[in-house]
C-alpha cells in the first residue's frame, strides 16, 4: 500500500477510535450531570413551593392556582405538597397518579434519587419543613418528580450535537491531513524519481525537489549529493583519459626502440641511445604507476595512517634538508619566517606522510621560482597555517581550479600527481590545502591544520 492511502487510513481510524472512546465516556457522563442538575433543581423549587405555602394562608385556604403562579413548573416537573399524614394540599397530578407519586418517593435511591414506577423511571426529589413558630401552617412535605425519560432525551440531543461538533471537527482535520500529506507525499514521490536517476547514473539529469522542512534537506542533500557525484564521475573519467595517454607515450617510445632494435633499424650508438631511452622510461612509468598506487591507497584505505603529536617547525626543517639538493642546484634562497611565533606549534598528523606532502610542495615551488622560496607559518588561536610561496610565473588560470585533481600538471610538472597525493595527505590529515597566485607574481600554497590539544 502507498505511504499516501497508509497515512489516510491511519488517520481515518485514529478519528473513528477518537470518537468511540468520545462516545462511550461523555454519554453516561452527560446522564449524570443531567441528573444531577435535575435533582438540585427540584430541591429548589420544592424549598420555593413549601416556603410559599407555609408562608401564606392554611392549608384548607391554599389555592393552586396561586402556587403555580408564582413559582413556574418545567412542563414534565410533577409536584405534591402534603402534611406528614400524606394529606394533599397541592399537586400537578390527578389524585391517583399523587398518591402514586408519594408511594413512589418511599422507594427512592438515595445514591441516585431514582425510582422505578409503572410507566418508567423517574428523579424524585421529598423535602419536608417542619411548622414555623407564629405562621398558620403545619409541617408541609414536598415531593418532586420529573420523568428519567425527559431527562434523556436533553441527554440524547446533547450528545448529537456533540458528535455532530466532533464529526465536522474531524473531517475539517482530515480534509486538513490530506493537504499536509499531499505536500509531504508528493515531494518524497518526486524524490524517489530523482533517486531513480542517481541508482542509473544519470548524476546530470537529478533536479533539485523545493520543499520545506526536513524533506526539504533531504532533497537538497540528494540534489548537491549527485553534483558530487556527477564530479566524481566526471573526474574518473579524465583519469581513466589522462592515465591513458601518461601510461601510452612511454610506452610508445618503449615499443618503437625495442622493435628498431630487434629489427636492426638502431646499431651501434643509436642502440645504446635507444637503450637508455628504454630504461629512462621504464623509471618513469615505475613512478607513474607507483604514485597512482599510492594515491589510491591514500584515498581509499583505512589504517595506513599513523597519528601523532608532530611539531610542525621541525617538520618543515626536515622538509627542507630533503628538498636542499634541487634548491642548491637551482641557486634558490628559502626564507622562512615564522611570524614572530618562537614557541613550537604541535599538530596531528602522520607525520612521515606529511613531509612527503610537504616535500612534494616544495619541490613543486623549486622547479618554478626565479630566486625566491618563502616559508611562513602563522599560529591562530586554534589553527596554524604553513604557507609556501615562489616568485615564478605563477600558476595558469584554466589550470588552478584543477590544480589538485589527478594529471594535473603546468609547464615544468612531471607525473601531475604529485599534488594530487599532497591533497590526499593533507585531507587525511584534518587539514586544508588551497592554492592561489600572489598579486606581484609567482604562486602560493597554504596549508591549515588544527591545533593539538
Amino acid at each position: 500500500m502507498k505511504l499516501v492511502y497508509r497515512l489516510h487510513l491511519s488517520f481515518g481510524l485514529l478519528l473513528l477510535f477518537i470518537l468511540a472512546i468520545t462516545a462511550t465516556l461523555i454519554y453516561p457522563l452527560l446522564l449524570d450531570t443531567l441528573v444531577d442538575n435535575q435533582r438540585k433543581d427540584l430541591r429548589e423549587q420544592a424549598n420555593q413551593l413549601t416556603t410559599l405555602a407555609v408562608t401564606t394562608t392554611p392549608a384548607h385556604q391554599m389555592e393552586p392556582a396561586l402556587l403555580t403562579k408564582a413559582i413556574p413548573l418545567a412542563p414534565a416537573t410533577q409536584a405534591v405538597l402534603m402534611s406528614p399524614e400524606e394529606k394533599v394540599y397541592f399537586s400537578t397530578l390527578t389524585g391517583e397518579k399523587a398518591t402514586e407519586l408519594v408511594e413512589l418517593a418511599k422507594q427512592v435511591d438515595p445514591a441516585t434519587g431514582i425510582s422505578q414506577g409503572k410507566d418508567g423511571k423517574y428523579i424524585i426529589e421529598t423535602l419536608t419543613i417542619p411548622p414555623q413558630q407564629g405562621l398558620p401552617m403545619t409541617a408541609i412535605t414536598a415531593v418532586m418528580a420529573t420523568p428519567l425519560s425527559a431527562v434523556k432525551s436533553i441527554q440524547l440531543a446533547l450528545f448529537q450535537r456533540l458528535m455532530i461538533i466532533l464529526s465536522v471537527g474531524g473531517l475539517m482535520a482530515f480534509l486538513l491531513s490530506v493537504v499536509i500529506t499531499r505536500r509531504i507525499v508528493n515531494p518524497l514521490t518526486a524524490l524517489r524519481k530523482e533517486l531513480k536517476k542517481v541508482e542509473n547514473r544519470r548524476f546530470n539529469e537529478v533536479l533539485l525537489i523545493r520543499s520545506g522542512g526536513e524533506i526539504g534537506e533531504v532533497a537538497s542533500s540528494v540534489y548537491h549529493l549527485a553534483g558530487e557525484l556527477d564530479k566524481y564521475q566526471s573526474t574518473q573519467k579524465k583519469f581513466f583519459q589522462n592515465a591513458s595517454h601518461e601510461l601510452k607515450t612511454p610506452l610508445m617510445s618503449i615499443q618503437g626502440y625495442a622493435e628498431g632494435i630487434k629489427d636492426g633499424i638502431f646499431t651501434g650508438d643509436k642502440a645504446a641511445k635507444g637503450l637508455d631511452i628504454i630504461v629512462n622510461e621504464c623509471e618513469r612509468l615505475k613512478k607513474i604507476v607507483t604514485e597512482m598506487i599510492l594515491l589510491a591507497k591514500l584515498e581509499s584505505e583505512e589504517g595506513i595512517f599513523h597519528m601523532d603529536n608532530v611539531p610542525v617547525q621541525q617538520l618543515i626543517n626536515e622538509a627542507m634538508e630533503r628538498i636542499n639538493p634541487l634548491v642548491v642546484k637551482r641557486e634558490l634562497i628559502i626564507k622562512v619566517d615564522r611570524n614572530g611565533n618562537p614557541e613550537e606549534r604541535y599538530i596531528t598528523a602522520d607525520r612521515e606522510k606529511l613531509l612527503q606532502a610537504l616535500i612534494n610542495i616544495i619541490g613543486n615551488a623549486a622547479r618554478h621560482a626565479k630566486k625566491t622560496i618563502c616559508i611562513r607559518t602563522v599560529a591562530g588561536e586554534h589553527t596554524v597555517d604553513i604557507e609556501i610561496a615562489d616568485d615564478g610565473e605563477g600558476i595558469s588560470e584554466q589550470l588552478l581550479p584543477l590544480l589538485f585533481q589527478r594529471f594535473a600538471k603546468g609547464k615544468k610538472g612531471e607525473t601531475g600527481l604529485g599534488l594530487a597525493i599532497s591533497r590526499a595527505i593533507v585531507e587525511r590529515c584534518r587539514g586544508e590545502i588551497a592554492a592561489a597566485n600572489l598579486p606581484g607574481g609567482g604562486a602560493a600554497f597554504t596549508l591549515r591544520f588544527p591545533l593539538s590539544r
